[in-house]
């Protein structure tokens, strides 16, 4: 029988409820307790870890776990070297320079000589020293976006998702540091001695994230529409054909991007299709 392997994860924060969902959606069956710090699966050799989200990149770095998940801005921050397995693309966020909404500073280029707080300054450091733009670092545990009104910086460098908090706190964003969202990593030597499993985690997450994109469409034609409606199913692959009993008409099914369907689904009708239907995909290995 192999080992068992370990997934740390985080257990608490912005990625905690995406990650157990696509976690369960992916077929792993584990129960998540209160204050269980190790909650096994039962259907595969793997023990799902919970800890702080900054703590997974150096607990895969020091073997205690093999694979993790975390923000791709966390691996930047700690300057650790993991090999990321697979972008999970979900908390997507950006490390965003801002100053005050009546600043003068267009562009990160205008933030030479300025004081500039954070909460990520390895980021903020390497960032501005690779384009030889001089600043000053004032390094913040939290409440970044506060700094310049509290007389503490005058700009900022701060995880922005929509914005809003940034505005309302009288801040404009002036530049992107680095995009980040959650990432898959692995410790050095994990894939050759976890047996298959970090591949087959990693098919199943993929099969997951690759359905969440799609849409299986179903509907009914007259078989003398068919070329027109072919023409508009930009699918993975050719659309599958099926003869119904009635003469004369087919059933059409095909798989489609889910952000085409608003568009897709009156041109479709035009077309010739009736009794269209659009149903969600749970795992696509494409």
């Amino acid at each position: 029988m192999s080992r068992r392997m370990t997934l740390a994860v985080p257990n608490k924060g912005r990625l905690v409820e995406p990650t157990l969902e696509l976690l369960h959606d992916a077929g792993l069956v584990f129960e998540e307790r209160d204050r269980s710090l190790v909650s096994p699966v039962e259907n595969v050799p793997l023990d799902i870890l919970f800890v702080r989200t900054g703590d997974v990149v150096e607990f895969v770095r020091d073997g205690v776990a093999d694979i993790g998940i975390t923000g791709a801005d966390l691996l930047a921050e700690s300057g650790i070297e993991l090999r990321v397995v697979r972008r999970l693309g979900y908390g997507r966020c950006r490390l965003a320079a801002a100053v005050p909404r009546d600043a003068a500073q267009g562009d990160v280029g205008e933030l030479a000589g300025l004081r500039v707080a954070t909460a990520h300054p390895a980021s903020t450091r390497s960032y501005f020293a690779a384009r030889d733009i001089p600043i000053e670092v004032i390094t913040l545990s939290g409440a970044v976006e506060v700094a310049p009104r509290l007389g503490l910086a005058d700009a900022i460098v701060d995880l922005v998702s929509s914005g809003v908090t940034l505005a309302d706190n009288g801040l404009r964003e002036v530049g992107s540091i680095l995009s980040s969202e959650a990432i898959l990593v692995c410790g050095p030597g994990v894939a050759e001695a976890a047996d298959g499993l970090l591949e087959r985690l990693d098919t199943m997450l993929g099969a997951v994230l690759a359905a969440r994109r799609r849409k299986y469409l179903l509907m009914n034609a007259p078989a003398a529409r068919r070329s027109a409606l072919e023409s508009l199913l930009p699918g993975l692959e050719s659309p599958s054909i099926v003869p119904l009993a009635h003469e004369g008409m087919i059933a059409i099914h095909a798989v489609v991007e889910a952000d085409e369907i608003w568009d897709l689904l009156p041109r479709l009708k035009a077309a010739g299709a009736s009794g269209i239907l659009v149903l969600p995909i749970e795992k696509l290995v494409a």
